[in-house]
């Protein structure tokens, strides 16, 4: 059975993962064309590439033809021998002359490319550098006959190759490999400081406060009362709302002009206006918290209630016959018995506000000023907004790491008696 648990673990929680840092190591931006794959040394494009030749070298024609002076021309068909020359190379690469007809044909049908690896061709780095370098001057010689020459066609088709030849260029793509530089990068962030910064106040407050309240709550409804059913299923409603449902009432509620929680709180001095829970870092944070221990503590006083009902009823009647009172009781009885529970609801409640999204993108979107917005905000804003998909991997890594260790520091300094016991 352990093989297979391995490899479960390996296929769920690993593996995407592996496949975030494989992506933190390259500059993949999906935004732009020279780095929307992942590449570890040069490549060109041959279906763009293939394309946009075709059309340059009708255009060169043109171009020579309507050259002013023999300057101008002695110039453009310099530039058209060194792209034929290198165009030439290209195809006496191994096995790229033809790879570069299979693609032609495919194009003069119309059938659209989906193999990457009849799409993308691997070439030479140092090919692939001199002939972007070769690209950039050309086009920026073209441009300088824009200015200068006076023939209306001529400038006109100038400046079109000129932006063919940026196009061409686009399809010879270097390596984006840049190995840990994206780290280096992210660890010299302010950004990404302040955001992880604002995630562990988060999670640090508001599991704090869930801790207490659901505590309280959990020994509340295990007593036996008349109407406890009734009590217990009303203290799950707020766990039972949807995050972005819940967000989006306490945004309601938090609204500087009809927002009944802020008018109170302003009623009753605990803020100084109703408009700072929304509008300044210190409410903004507030907020977030309030909302999220709104919404959490039932889940918490839940698992602890299921803990406290392991209880045997005979301990708690030993120690009144003992002399202990409900105080010693509580610490002496309740608290040892009810560690288990404990680690559990604080292991998964931790690990759910350290991965806080929904809640803070929906009541605040990280603001005012990136004030509220934690590490998870920072990521898909990054990846998704950005495109950026290198950097976001980055982010997306930082976040695994960080919660692997709040996972390690809870199963050591809190159930490490817990583990041991059961061992011996």
């Amino acid at each position: 059975m352990v093989a297979p648990a391995l490899i479960l673990v390996i296929l769920v929680t690993l593996w995407p993962v592996a496949q975030s840092f494989y992506n933190s190591l390259f500059d993949y931006r999906l935004n732009d064309p020279s780095r929307s794959d992942r590449f570890l040394s040069s490549n060109v494009d041959l279906e763009n590439y293939a394309n946009q030749y075709f059309y340059l070298s009708r255009d060169f024609e043109t171009l020579a033809a309507d050259a002013p002076d023999p300057e101008a021309a002695d110039a453009v068909s310099e530039i058209q021998a060194g792209i034929e020359g290198y165009h030439n190379e290209l195809l006496e690469m191994d096995g790229l002359s033809e790879q570069y007809e299979e693609v032609e044909s495919m194009l003069a049908s119309f059938t659209a490319i989906g193999d990457r690896t009849l799409k993308y061709a691997e070439v030479d780095n140092e090919w692939a550098e001199s002939y972007k370098a070769f690209l950039t001057e050309s086009s920026e010689e073209l441009e300088s006959f824009v200015t200068t020459a006076d023939d209306e066609a001529f400038t006109t088709n100038a400046a079109n190759v000129a932006g063919t030849l940026l196009m061409v260029e686009n399809t010879v793509i270097e390596s984006n490999f840049i190995g840990l530089k994206n780290y280096s990068r992210y660890l010299q962030d302010g950004r990404m400081w302040q955001s992880l910064y604002n995630t562990l106040i988060f999670t640090v407050v508001s599991v704090g406060a869930e801790l207490i309240l659901g505590l309280a709550i959990a020994i509340l409804i295990n007593r036996t009362f008349t109407g406890r059913g009734i009590v217990r299923a009303s203290v799950l409603i707020p766990w039972a709302i949807p995050t972005a449902v819940a967000a989006m009432m306490w945004k309601f509620l938090y609204d500087g002009q009809t927002g009944i929680v802020s008018h109170y709180f302003e009623q009753f001095s605990l803020i100084s206006d109703a408009s700072v829970l929304l509008s300044t870092a210190t409410g903004g944070m507030f907020s977030v918290i309030f909302a999220d221990v709104w919404k959490t503590t039932p889940y918490m006083a839940l698992l602890l209630l299921a803990g406290l009902q392991t209880i045997p009823q005979g301990l708690y009647e030993a120690a009144e016959v003992d002399g202990a009172g409900k105080w010693q009781q509580f610490w002496k009885v309740t608290l040892p018995l009810l560690k288990s529970a404990i680690l559990v609801a604080l292991l998964f409640r931790t690990l759910d506000a350290f991965r806080v999204f929904d809640l803070i993108f929906v009541l605040t979107g990280g603001g005012p000023a990136n004030a509220t917005e934690s590490i998870s905000i920072y990521a898909y804003i990054t990846l998704f907004s950005q495109q950026n998909f290198g950097a976001g991997s980055v982010l997306s890594v930082i976040v695994f790491v960080s919660v692997a260790i709040i996972s390690t520091l809870f199963i050591k300094f809190i159930g490490s008696d817990l583990f041991a016991g059961k061992t011996r």
